[in-house]
């Protein structure tokens, strides 16, 4: 999902003015597309999707359908609550990704789906390099020195490695503090 030129965002708000203006305040970026309601916004979730940004509160079906929607039948998409709602101890029991209070410009809407899209490219090289080094460990146990030094598939593995080791210092560079607080929630 992530690591494509355009990610696919989908803008989910009960108010269609305010849901037009998030959704040009972030096109060009992104490909946008938007749903006035709950319904409607379950029916426009695919697996293009990346990152949703959800209104809290709506009419007729809660977001929180939504929510459990995405969960359960896309769970590499990543959601941002935005809304008017101040965050509650209620939010502890919800699956999300950020949550943004409004008023929210449109450099803030930019930022929180970068922010969220850094933290799944984040959480997905994790997972890459882990299983890199459980391959490498297990090939070391079982292995002599002179099978893995005259090993050419062992020579790739090494290198990458090294790559994805250098991909994750990159992309740890750009988190803040709370953006390691949310991987690790998501890796357990």
């Amino acid at each position: 999902m992530t690591g494509t030129e355009n990610p696919t965002v989908l803008v989910v708000d009960d108010e269609p003015d305010l849901t037009d203006l998030y959704a040009e305040q972030i096109s060009g970026r992104y490909e946008v597309r938007t749903a006035y309601s709950a319904a409607e916004a379950i029916e426009r979730l695919d697996e293009e999707v990346a990152v949703v940004l959800l209104d809290r509160r709506m009419p007729e079906r809660s977001s929180e359908v939504v929510l459990e929607t995405i969960n359960e039948e896309y769970p590499g998409c990543r959601v941002a609550i935005v809304t008017a709602v101040t965050p509650d101890f209620d939010i502890l029991d919800m699956q999300f990704d950020d949550y943004v209070v409004k008023p929210v410009t449109g450099e803030e809407l930019r930022n929180t789906v970068e922010r969220v899209l850094t933290r799944s490219d984040y959480q997905d090289l994790v997972r890459e390099y882990f299983t890199l080094i459980s391959k490498y460990a297990a090939l070391q146990t079982h292995k002599s020195q002179s099978e893995l030094d005259s090993s050419a598939e062992f020579a790739r593995l090494e290198e990458r490695i090294e790559e994805r080791r250098r991909e994750l210092d990159s992309l740890m560079a750009e988190f803040e503090p709370e953006d390691f607080r949310l991987l690790c929630r998501d890796l357990t």
